[in-house]
């Protein structure tokens, strides 16, 4: 049974992830054409003792900005499995089991994984800069990038669209997004 749960529940961490970048979007016109962002993420959540590792992967697309915004995430077949949208302060999520609501974009992260994602920094990070929201310095080994709310973010690659983000705290988080769309500052 437990070697069935982990693919399971990797696939609505993905699914989560793709709703938490797509909010709410649905209460408010579409936000504009010009702020998507679209391509592939790849999220691994390292072992923790009381968890198994878990990773996810798929196609997203992400429109709006923290205030208003959507999140859609396909898995390998292109079928929709997770979508989130959020405006006015209301955070849904629909992960094919029904429609959830939260009180923030870190409430919804953190329902799906178990740990909280800085999704408002997100936006931006995808952008290549650091997100206003909070302090952020260099990062210390010179490369580019920056580091932020407890993050590594590396832009080393970001001319071929490529972005990483690791958080080494445990449990450690390291994400990777591919843009296909979006991105440029």
């Amino acid at each position: 049974m437990k070697a069935r749960a982990a693919p399971r529940r990797a696939l609505a961490t993905a699914l989560g992830i793709g709703w938490l970048l797509a909010g709410c979007a649905a209460l408010q016109p579409p936000p504009p054409a010009g702020s998507l962002l679209a391509g592939r993420l790849s999220l691994q959540l390292a072992a923790d003792g009381t968890q198994p590792q878990r990773a996810f992967s798929g196609q997203f697309e992400l429109r709006g900005d923290a205030t208003a915004g959507a999140l859609e995430v396909a898995g390998p077949l292109g079928a929709t499995v997770l979508q989130a949208r959020w405006a006015d302060g209301i955070y849904r999520l629909d992960d094919g089991r029904g429609e959830q609501r939260f009180d923030t974009l870190e409430d919804l992260s953190r329902s799906l994984l178990g740990e909280p994602l800085p999704l408002a920094a997100l936006f931006d990070w995808l952008r290549q800069r650091p997100w206003p929201g909070a302090p952020h310095r260099p990062r210390p080994d010179g490369r580019p990038g920056f580091e932020q709310l407890g993050w590594i973010v590396d832009l080393q690659e970001s001319a071929a669209g490529l972005l990483r983000a690791e958080r080494p705290a445990p449990p450690a988080l390291s994400l990777r997004v591919r843009l296909d769309r979006g991105g440029e500052t």
